[in-house]
């Protein structure tokens, strides 16, 4: 997978006919962004994430099933009713606490998202907490605006197969990428069986022989993961409530 490494800026597209103003036409899906976005306007944010393949709303929860080489994990997603203002935006805050077996917490992790006004998600950092017995890390942790991290798009408000965009930016740190695969890929899973997801593949430089694949569903969100290459992890959602 080969994306530009700097920031992503594309005019607007023009069509041009012959013995007439050449008529100007919207930009759509990634075109319009600059991604990832060192100084992104807070004007052009709302106060709800709606984005039908990531809705965000307080009080949101999702239950996954990860399947490892190391056994089997739970990973519980909740949207908290608190906000926190990074670069002066509002942003929503979602809990993500991934347990083992015995119940014992293996990473806790508080992410920031936003939604701007034509539909897309950003980004905006993560403080995350990983636990290996007596060994505590909080490597990955990033905010945009601190120390030269930047926003990255956590989904587009109209995927479109072959975008592709960051998704995060502190260098050495979180440099994940996404390329949108299919608008309506089926897949079948233990709790569910759908004909039309999005499917997205992700990667990142700081593991370059991992790729993962994430499905998602219109109206619920993440509903699978898969790890495609560099391991064999499977993710299924196993409840959700909205």
């Amino acid at each position: 997978m080969h994306l530009p490494a700097a920031p992503i800026l594309v005019a607007s597209l023009v069509l041009t006919a012959c013995g007439a103003e050449p008529p100007s036409i919207d930009p759509t899906g990634v075109d319009e962004l600059t991604i990832p976005t060192p100084s992104p306007d807070p004007d052009d944010f709302v106060d709800e994430i709606t984005n039908p393949y990531l809705p965000l709303s307080p009080g949101s929860t999702w239950t996954y099933t990860a399947t490892t080489e190391d056994g089997t994990e739970t990973i519980t997603v909740t949207v908290l009713d608190t906000t926190r203002m990074i670069q002066g935006i509002e942003a929503t805050v979602v809990h993500d606490v991934v347990r083992d077996e015995d119940g014992d917490v293996l990473e806790d992790t508080l992410d920031w998202f936003a939604q701007d006004r034509r539909g897309n998600v950003w980004y905006l950092g993560e403080d995350t907490t990983e636990y290996d017995g007596a060994k505590v890390s909080t490597e990955g942790s990033w905010e945009a605006g601190v120390d030269g991290a930047e926003a990255g798009l956590a989904m587009p408000a109209e995927p479109r197969v072959g975008d592709g965009y960051r998704q995060e930016y502190y260098p050495g740190v979180a440099e994940d990428r996404a390329v949108v695969i299919d608008l309506d890929t089926p897949l079948t899973l233990a709790h569910a069986v759908f004909d039309d997801l999005l499917e997205i593949e992700e990667s990142t430089a700081l593991e370059p022989d991992v790729v993962e694949r994430k499905y998602y569903a219109r109206g619920t969100g993440l509903v699978a993961e898969r790890t495609v290459e560099g391991g064999d992890e499977v993710v299924e959602l196993v409840d959700y409530s909205g």
